[in-house]
C-alpha cells in the first residue's frame, strides 16, 4: 500500500487537454489495470496505464490539472497496478475508444497486434485536435475516426460510425470512454445479442483502490469497480447503473445527463 516514488522522465502533450507522463518506473500490468496516483499535497486519483511506464491524463479537475502541469524531474507516488484488466478473446476484435478512454485500450491493441490478431479500432473525440493515439492505433490495424464537430473522420457519434460495421463478425469488442458513449455502445451490442462478447472499462470515484471502502460499488450488483473491475463483461452491465448514475466523494448519487 505504500506508494512508490516515480520521477517524471518525459512529458508528451498529446492534445490540447491530454498529456502523457513517462516515469522511471515500469510496471508489469495487464492492459486495463489501473494505478493510484498520489499528487502530493492535493489528492490521490486512479489512472489507467497507457504504457508500462506511463499514465495519460486529461485536464478535468485540480489533481489532473496539477499532473498536466508537471515537468521533467517532478515526482508522483504510484500504488498498483490494481484491478482486473482486459482479456483477449478470439482472433478478430474491435476496439471502441472515446477521448482519454483510448489510454487503457492502446496497450491492448499493441498486445493483440503482437499476437497476430485482426484489430479494428474506432476512436472518437470532440474535435480532430483532441483525437488520442490515432497513429499508434493505426500501427495495430485499421482505424476509423469520429468527431463531434466533423473536423476529422465521421461527423457525429462513435455509435453512428459503428453502424457501418457488421458487429456480429467480431469475436469480441473492447470499450472505454465517456459513460454515455459506453451506454450507447452496450445498447447496440444488446440489439445484436452479442453483449456477452464485450468488455467495458468503468470509471468511478476511488478512495482505497483495493476494494475495502466500498466507495466505487455499482448498483444493483454491489460489485466494486476497483476490485471486481474496472473491466466488466457487457452482459454484467446491462441492468446496472451504467449511463445513469455517478457518485460524488460523499457517495451521493448524481444522475448523468
Amino acid at each position: 500500500m505504500k506508494p512508490q516514488n516515480a520521477v517524471i522522465t518525459e512529458v508528451i502533450h498529446e492534445t490540447p487537454t491530454i498529456t502523457t507522463l513517462k516515469t522511471d518506473i515500469e510496471l508489469d500490468a495487464q492492459p486495463g489495470q489501473f494505478v493510484m496516483v498520489w499528487v502530493r499535497g492535493l489528492d490521490e486519483v486512479p489512472m489507467a496505464l497507457s504504457h508500462p511506464d506511463s499514465i495519460t491524463v486529461q485536464r478535468v479537475g485540480d489533481a489532473t490539472a496539477a499532473l498536466s502541469d508537471m515537468k521533467v524531474g517532478d515526482s508522483i507516488g504510484i500504488r498498483g497496478p490494481f484491478g482486473n484488466g482486459f482479456e483477449l478473446e478470439g482472433t478478430k476484435i474491435m476496439i471502441i475508444a472515446g477521448g482519454v478512454g483510448c489510454a487503457p485500450l492502446l496497450p491492448l491493441a499493441r498486445l493483440a497486434h503482437a499476437k497476430g490478431l485482426d484489430v479494428t479500432t474506432i476512436i472518437g473525440a470532440r474535435t480532430g485536435d483532441e483525437l488520442l493515439f490515432e497513429q499508434q492505433f493505426s500501427q495495430c490495424g485499421v482505424v476509423s475516426v469520429a468527431t463531434d464537430d466533423g473536423s476529422k473522420g465521421h461527423y457525429g457519434l462513435i455509435t453512428e460510425l459503428m453502424v457501418q460495421f457488421d458487429l456480429t463478425g467480431f469475436d469480441h469488442c473492447y470499450v472505454c470512454g465517456p459513460e454515455l458513449m459506453m451506454e450507447g455502445v452496450l445498447d447496440m451490442l444488446q440489439v445484436q445479442g452479442i453483449e456477452a462478447r464485450s468488455q467495458f472499462s468503468l470509471h468511478r470515484y476511488f478512495k482505497c483502490g483495493i476494494g475495502v471502502c466500498g466507495a466505487c460499488t455499482i448498483d444493483p450488483s454491489g460489485l466494486r469497480v476497483c476490485k471486481d473491475g474496472p473491466v466488466f463483461k457487457g452482459d454484467m452491465l446491462t441492468k446496472s447503473e451504467l449511463g445513469k448514475w455517478h457518485r460524488d466523494a460523499t457517495g451521493k448519487k448524481k444522475r448523468l445527463s
